[in-house]
């Protein structure tokens, strides 16, 4: 008596798949689980210095280009500014249009890395990676009604982090486990 092995083999793949697909589900938070994050038992960085060098990498509405230069905190103003690297006004958002702020780092393979690379042998250049960290801002702009992200680079994790958290007190930002939020006005 032959026994087909279909129908088994057809049930442990499914079987298989449905495992499958529920590992792959989201994890689901509730906001209590992200606001139950004790910022107090967090070392909190160092204050940022009021101007900090910057490279802004895009976003802003009319600003295509990347560009060189210095990131100023302008109290008075109430307001961010990216001044270019012969110290003129180029972009600012102001502190009360921010409407999240978090740190962002990436993993790039530096230029000459890459250029090695491709040289015949040119061995363990290819596993060549430096870290660039980021500084993004959302933000709303209430006289074009234009949203938007963006995005500067600064030079190490300890100023980046100083930065964001300055901004995020600055703004009233509300943390929410890694990253800064404007919470909506309670109606």
């Amino acid at each position: 008596m032959l026994v087909s092995l279909r129908p088994l083999a057809a049930v442990l793949l499914f079987a298989i798949i449905a495992g499958v697909a529920a590992a792959q589900r989201p994890r689901t938070t509730t906001t209590s689980d992200a606001d139950s994050i004790d910022s107090s038992t967090l070392p909190a960085p160092s204050p940022a210095p009021t101007s900090v060098k910057a490279k802004y990498e895009g976003g802003v509405f009319g600003y295509p280009k990347k560009l060189e230069g210095t990131l100023k905190f302008d109290d008075a103003s109430e307001r961010l500014v990216f001044y270019n690297d012969k110290e003129k006004e180029i972009l600012f958002v102001p502190y009360k249009d921010i409407t999240g702020a978090y740190a962002d780092t990436h993993k790039v393979q530096p230029a000459a890395a890459t250029v090695a690379s491709h040289i015949p042998y040119g061995g363990p250049a290819g596993l060549i990676k430096t870290k660039v960290r980021y500084l993004t801002l959302q933000y709303n702009d209430p006289d074009s009604k234009v949203s938007g992200a963006a995005s500067f680079r600064l030079e190490n994790q300890q100023i980046l982090d100083s930065v964001l958290v300055t901004l995020a007190n600055k703004s009233g930002l509300s943390r929410r486990g890694e990253i800064y939020v404007r919470k909506a006005p309670s109606q």
